[in-house]
């Protein structure tokens, strides 16, 4: 593991000190639980995105033509 050194206002840095105290952890394991679950957000858009393009390269599917105008689309 590495190690970082992080510069936060002394009022943001008090709130999450209580706010760990009241979880029964740490400033240090909430930030780490939050960089990994930042990673893992990115990582699983990334591969979901992948997916998208290959389900799309692959698809049969066609668009026929248009028969309304937008106008018909949105009458009310």
């Amino acid at each position: 593991m590495k190690n970082i050194t992080l510069s936060v206002d002394e009022n943001v840095l008090a709130a999450v000190r209580r706010h760990a105290a009241e979880c029964n952890s740490t400033v240090n394991a909430l930030v780490r639980e939050y960089l990994t679950g930042l990673a893992a957000h990115q990582d699983r858009a990334k591969r979901a995105r992948a997916r998208l393009r290959q389900l799309s390269a692959q698809s049969q599917g066609r668009l026929g033509k248009k028969t309304w105008t937008r106008e018909e689309l949105h009458d009310r």
